[in-house]
């Protein structure tokens, strides 16, 4: 049986005992820590703010993108931008104004929809879903879909590569917390679904598989399911309805927001929440070494207090290897807040393995990023 076995942990110089809570006077704590936050972990005092930099250049620089300016519509999921990628997953940013003339199947991984603007229906294999804002769905790998949106809709696509998503476990909390499983729903065989059924001319259908598109044409359309059994489909689910884990006494690890698990990546979602009330704790993100994931940061809506310059839409890009946190300005409420609670919703992705930018990111990047950091 494992054991998780009684250690202290080892106090050095002017330190505080506890993480995130009761620093010396006038100091700046930094975690350095394995695995995220989940290995051996080390809290640095430091007399001045760590990403006091006054120039930072080369590849490891934070970056930002202002995805709205994506302005290109595609009437194909797999034409949209591609921001980020690896061998793990893909990132794109996807406008689309009209319905899809085409389905869309997905050879390489399971596939997660974030509907961060418009609105509509989408149709598969399992019947229907209506979208909105705020809206996760994610479809499992080789499910046949299409959007329909009554608005335009722009939506992040992150794709699970070769593999699949999962729940994250929620250990001592119990599987209600955070989102009650009920909170999941699935596609209805309804009458929205049976209308569309109705449309059965010739249909085309976009097959993804190893980053290149094959296309499959029916006489038919291929929707043409009239029921189904099982514990495998798609499922939506709104930011609304989370429930954020927060503690008054400490300033828990952005981990605590997972939401949906790959192999190698986590979608973490952070929604507004109190602020901590304790008076010696951390009321902002704390300065830590990304050194074992390059992190990823979509802003959907609200106010985003730890990052100054920040509007709905952006991505905010921190590779592995520096030392990042709180900007300068949000250091002055570092231990108080003028308001009670958090007002933002964001997505989170946090990769194993180094993301590559592509080049529709690139044409969309606020180069002065950098330089918010900067001490004032």
């Amino acid at each position: 049986m494992a054991r998780k076995w009684i250690t202290p942990s080892h106090v050095e110089g002017e330190a505080s005992r506890q993480a995130h809570a009761d620093m010396p006077d006038g100091t700046f704590e930094r975690e350095i820590s394995k695995e995220g936050f989940f290995g051996p972990a080390a809290f640095m005092h430091h007399k001045r703010p760590p990403t006091g930099w006054v120039n930072f250049e080369g590849p490891l620089r934070p970056r930002a993108f202002d995805l709205v300016k994506i302005n290109a519509g595609s009437a194909s999921p797999w034409s949209a931008p591609r921001v980020l990628n690896n061998k793990a997953t893909e990132i794109r940013f996807w406008n689309l104004d009209a319905a899809m003339p085409a389905l869309a199947r997905n050879g390489d991984g399971d596939q997660l929809l974030f509907i961060h603007d418009g609105a509509g229906d989408l149709f598969c294999d399992y019947g229907h879903l209506a979208f909105e804002p705020g809206d996760y769905i994610m479809l499992p790998r080789g499910t046949m879909w299409r959007l329909a949106p009554t608005s335009p809709a722009a939506i992040l696509m992150i794709e699970a590569t070769n593999t699949h998503y999962t729940l994250p476990d929620k250990g001592l909390l119990g599987p209600h917390a955070i989102f009650d499983p009920a909170m999941l729903d699935a596609p209805k065989m309804n009458d929205q679904f049976h209308d569309h059924q109705a449309d059965d001319g010739e249909t085309r259908v976009e097959i993804k598989k190893r980053g290149e598109v094959s296309i499959a044409t029916y006489p038919y359309n291929p929707l043409d399911a009239v029921g189904w059994h099982g514990d495998l489909s798609p499922v939506r689910l709104n930011v609304c309805d989370i429930r954020p884990i927060m503690s008054h006494r400490y300033h828990v690890p952005p981990s605590a927001h997972t939401t949906f698990l790959s192999d190698r990546f986590v979608v973490c979602t952070f929604a507004p929440r109190p602020f901590e009330t304790d008076p010696g704790a951390l009321k902002v993100p704390f300065f830590h070494n990304n050194d074992d994931y390059d992190e990823v940061l979509f802003y959907h809506a609200g106010d985003f207090f730890s990052r100054d310059n920040i509007d709905a839409g952006m991505m905010t890009f921190h590779p592995s290897g520096f030392t990042h946190g709180p900007h300068p300005k949000a250091l002055a409420n570092m231990l108080e807040q003028k308001i009670p609670a958090t007002d933002e919703y964001a997505v989170m992705i946090d990769t194993r393995d180094p993301l590559n930018v592509g080049e529709d990111a690139a044409s969309v990047e606020n180069a002065e990023y950098v330089n918010s950091w900067k001490a004032t």
